[in-house]
């Protein structure tokens, strides 16, 4: 049973700990406490209606932050190792400030729909790092709570290089160990997608990249990144009919921690349409095809690139 709450609930902080692909970590290794996007800006409220905090309590009392977001008035879309091993979650919905949500639900953890050949066993990253957070009850929308449209299953061979595309979160600003606060408010940072030829170039001995995932880096500025507590994020892009359309899910990013030009690797929404609608009972999928006949175009690069 969901437990829901009106605002007024002491937010809690923690580390999601994470494992090891060659040099790749899940954003909740590199360490401590629930976190905030580097390098980005300070979110208005009703900026990103579909962005979420997750909050995550496991076996032995200890507290962990992910981000998320909203896929329908009952249904969260994040990452598996936000869900895995955890026993309670706490979601906030609504305004920026996670002290201030419109909405807090929490559940417990037959709530959460893990992807079913992610091993439980095993903090290592991995490739299918998707889940999704049955809220229980119906959240009414509102100018600071929205659905996020994902990616259609049409793009599943569409390469995201050099379109310029937002990662938003509720993650660290920084390392802990060079300073980064923890914020109470979302924040999010502009980023460059990449290729898989060229995310391979930063990590040729990964093992958790291919046709499910895909890379971002740094916009304009080598600072621009996600930290510990974005992972289970929406990457979105701006799609050719003006609506957001989310993907990626913030999965891994470099053990050399959160302020580095390495990429960080997302989980493709579109490649689980299915799964999705498996799980769910309903089909978020749309036509990309005929949105870009409407509109006469395609997804552009960006020009300075």
């Amino acid at each position: 049973m969901a437990a829901l709450y009106i605002v007024g609930v002491l937010a809690v902080l923690g580390l999601v700990q994470g494992g090891f692909d060659s040099d790749v970590v899940n954003i909740e290794s590199l360490r401590n406490g629930g976190e905030r996007i580097v390098g980005g800006w300070e979110a208005e409220d009703g900026q990103f209606p579909y962005t979420v905090s997750i909050r995550m309590v496991g076996a032995t009392g200890g507290v962990g932050a992910c981000t998320g977001s909203v896929l329908n008035n009952q249904w969260i879309l994040t990452a598996a190792h936000c869900l895995a091993r955890r026993f309670t979650y706490v979601v906030r919905v609504g305004l920026t400030n996670i002290t201030l949500p419109e909405y807090i639900i929490d559940r417990e953890r037959d709530s959460a729909v893990i992807h079913e050949t992610y091993n439980h066993d095993t903090t290592a990253v991995q490739t299918h790092d998707i889940g999704l957070l049955d809220l229980g009850i119906s959240i009414p929308y509102s100018e600071t709570i929205q659905p996020i449209r994902i990616q259609s299953s049409k793009r599943q061979q569409l390469e995201y290089g050099n379109l310029q595309l937002i990662l938003s979160g509720y993650g660290r600003t920084d390392d802990w160990w060079a300073g980064g606060i923890v914020p109470e408010v979302l924040y999010w940072v502009y980023q460059r997608g990449i290729t898989q030829a060229e995310c391979f170039t930063w990590y040729p001995n990964s093992q958790t990249m291919g046709p499910f995932t895909m890379c971002s880096q740094y916009y304009n500025n080598t600072n621009q990144n996600a930290c510990t507590g974005d992972s289970g994020g929406p990457l979105t892009v701006v799609d050719v009919d003006g609506q957001v359309t989310q993907v990626g899910i913030m999965s891994f990013g470099s053990q050399r921690g959160c302020n580095t030009t390495h990429p960080q690797g997302f989980v493709r929404p579109d490649m689980y349409q299915d799964w999705i609608e498996k799980h769910t009972g309903i089909s978020f999928d749309w036509d990309s095809e005929e949105l870009e006949t409407t509109y006469g175009k395609k997804l552009q690069p960006i020009e300075d690139y």
